[in-house]
Order: C-alpha cells, then structure tokens, then sequence
C-alpha cells in the first residue's frame, strides 16, 4: 500500500473518500499506468485494430432496443460473460459463455416484453466503456419499471467480453 502524502491527514472523511473514487475512476479509465493511448475515447469504429468505440456501444443498444439478439451477440466474444443486476450473488446472477450469455438476455426480453433504452451516454477508454441509459418497460407481472442503470464493459480485439450491468433501487 503506497504511504499516504501528509495533506491526507487532514481531510475530512468526504474528502477521502472523493480521493479514493477519483483514483479509482482514474485506474478504470487510464489502466494502471496512468497514461492514456491515441485509442482513447474514440468516436468511430476503427476495424484496422478491431477496437470498440463509442458508435459500437451506440449500435450495440440500438439492438437491444430492437431485441434483435442475433445482432446483439455479433457484438460479443465466444469467452464473453454477462452479469445481471438480480441474482443469487453479489455480482448477480452470471452468464458465462457466448450461448449463456445469449440465454441471460433472452431472460430480460421475456421478463421485460416491451424493454426499451433511452437518454444514453458511452464512453470508452482502450479495453473498458461505459454505458449509462434509462430502462423502461412492462413486466410480464404487470409491473411498470423505470430505472437509470449502466453498463461497465470490458473488450478484447474488437469483442464484447464483459457486460456487467447495474440498476438504480427505486423504492416506493
């Protein structure tokens, strides 16, 4: 653990943990490094070094809004894996596997009949994006949902290997 620099004695604890979030955001966009790449936070699909970009992720919820799943899994690697919000775990229930996967979104389309995403935001830096967006939709319950959640994703060679999703707990 690297010593703590004599200013961090007296910070409030806000402050720490402010610090701790910003290195962590630091960590997950520049890599442990620190230094960025000319690869980063790129607008366009670059199919020369089959790296994702912005416009991937942008087409990539397109599908999703059309809950057209063979699309969708065009995106994803054959060693991918998908972390659901809900599950029995603490990272939720998990997918591992390009047919697993495929069956774990297929989940959401039956379960959410009408899933829709809007008001969405990406970013990408070298192997690792992020998409926020809102979820809205009907469950087959008859439950009406509306929730902000995100997307932390991990790529390699122009692949989706990791999407591991997050929703907002609305309570009523």
């Amino acid at each position: 653990m690297a010593p703590r620099p004599p200013e961090a004695k007296s910070m409030s604890m806000k402050n720490r943990i402010l610090l701790i979030a910003l290195s962590t955001i630091q960590i997950f966009f520049l890599g442990c490094n620190g230094r960025t790449t000319n690869k980063t936070f790129q607008n366009q699909t670059n199919p020369k070094d089959m790296t994702v970009t912005v416009d991937t992720l942008k087409q990539v919820l397109d599908a999703f809004n059309r809950h057209d799943l063979d699309e969708i899994m065009s995106y994803f690697g054959e060693d991918c894996s998908f972390d659901m919000p809900r599950g029995p775990e603490v990272w939720g229930k998990r997918y591992v596997g390009k047919d697993q996967v495929r069956e774990g979104l297929a989940s959401r389309f039956k379960g959410i009949p009408d899933v829709h995403y809007s008001d969405d935001r990406h970013w990408v830096a070298g192997d690792r994006g992020v998409s926020e967006w809102t979820l809205t939709g009907t469950t087959t319950a008859g439950i009406r949902v509306e929730v902000r959640g995100c997307d932390l994703w991990e790529f390699r060679k122009g692949k989706i290997i990791r999407k591991d999703a997050y929703w907002k707990i609305v309570e009523k």
